[in-house]
């Protein structure tokens, strides 16, 4: 996992081939003004999935702890505050459901080991290892998560 704000995302454009080209398309559109929905940056290889709503309790959140064997989540708060939750996937050990590969989602009966806030132009790299439960917030959340394909 790694937490910063979008002004370092330079940093981490080795560690994919595709980050820079995720980090561009953040970096070119207005994303106060883009719709919710989904948007394809580089087909079949980076989507873009805009946000926007009431954010979720702890409870609700938990309840579909995640993680993903096919992709990388790039999560940027767009307005607002968002909690998540994190947990090491290597920790885990009680699948909830068989994974999805429809959907590249995997879920946990489990706790997160810590949480974390975001705020406006912060992110956070979710890899295959990373269980984790966004969305955690009393207010509206807008936010962009852009789906990497490994």
């Amino acid at each position: 996992m790694i937490i910063d704000t979008i002004q370092n995302a330079g940093k981490y454009y080795s560690v994919h081939p595709l980050f820079a080209k995720a980090f561009a398309y953040i970096q070119r559109t207005d994303l106060e003004k883009t719709e919710a929905g989904k948007y394809d940056i580089e087909e079949d290889q980076l989507r873009a999935i805009i946000a926007d709503k009431k954010g979720m309790t702890r409870e609700e959140s938990v309840a579909e702890f995640e993680c993903h064997n096919k992709h990388i989540d790039i999560q940027l708060c767009i307005s607002g505050t968002e909690q998540m939750g994190w947990k090491p996937r290597e920790t885990c050990v009680t699948e909830n459901g068989a994974y999805n590969a429809e959907k590249d989602v995997q879920f946990y009966h489990e706790l997160p080991d810590m949480y974390f806030r975001l705020t406006a132009g912060q992110f956070v790299i979710f890899f295959p290892e990373d269980v984790h439960a966004p969305m955690i917030s009393e207010d509206r959340i807008k936010k962009l998560v852009i789906k990497v394909k490994l």
